[in-house]
């Protein structure tokens, strides 16, 4: 028998397809206009990748914040647990989550079980998100995937503001006082990665910290996220689907 565990967030629908010992399908869609959408589709497509019915699975679990929008679920549970037991099935010895995904961010403090001790939550606005980057990368001419390649070896530029539409202006005036692309790609990552510190200090690290979401993609801010924290700071391939496994693997346990 097998559970699942699906994902809505604000940018992408994930899904993870557990057997009880192992993650055998992983599936990954843009969100678009329509989380039940993106979620039917994106359940049909982990079936087909796991060669699996639909009958053959136990439970469903759906999180993120598209999990109301899911009536073929079996349980909505809170992307802070589901992402806390996703890292302790990847990573055990993981005690710190970092996730920073489309439109929020968050710190998650876990015991030795994998269960949530502590966390907190930035979801008031975009500052430091994937979606700020994605802004600011479109108003440098760039996609935001090119923004580590960017900054890698660059002076960065201060940037003052974590607000969204003040940084973009932000960003538009320095291009025009001749900074160059690769500056201010260096210095958003580092705002982005004080306005991370800063989130992470009211919470605290233990030992090394596992960083997931679709922003743990960009390898410079892993790795000024590890200097700026003083650990060492990883992510993997199953960064981005962390929600989606602890899900699924939720849904295997009960």
């Amino acid at each position: 028998m097998y559970s699942i565990g699906i994902d809505v967030g604000s940018v992408a629908a994930k899904a993870a397809v557990f057997d009880g010992q192992k993650i055998i399908a992983k599936e990954i869609m843009p969100t678009g206009w329509s989380p039940r959408e993106s979620g039917t589709l994106i359940l049909a497509q982990a079936l087909r990748a796991a060669q699996i019915e639909k009958d053959q699975v136990k439970k469903i679990v759906g999180t993120g914040y598209g999990r109301v929008a899911l009536s073929f679920i079996d349980k909505k549970v809170t992307e802070i647990t589901c992402h806390g037991r996703g890292a302790h099935f990847v990573a055990p010895d993981i005690r710190t989550v970092i996730d920073i995904g489309g439109q929020d961010s968050k710190v998650i403090k876990l015991d030795a079980k994998g269960n949530v001790v502590d966390f907190i939550m930035n979801d008031k606005c975009a500052a430091g998100t994937g979606r700020f980057l994605q802004v600011m990368a479109h108003a440098l001419e760039m996609d935001v995937s090119d923004l580590s390649n960017a900054g890698k070896d660059a002076v960065p530029q201060n940037v003052n503001s974590m607000c969204t539409v003040f940084a973009e202006s932000e960003v538009i005036s320095l291009r025009a006082n001749g900074a160059s692309k690769e500056s201010i790609a260096a210095g958003l990552l580092e705002a982005v990665c004080k306005k991370t510190y800063s989130l992470v200090s009211k919470v605290g690290v233990v030992d090394k910290v596992f960083f997931s979401g679709g922003v743990s993609r960009n390898p410079l801010l892993v790795e000024l996220l590890g200097e700026k924290l003083g650990v060492r700071v990883f992510s993997s391939d199953e960064s981005q689907f962390l929600g989606a496994i602890g899900a699924a693997v939720l849904g295997y346990d009960e």
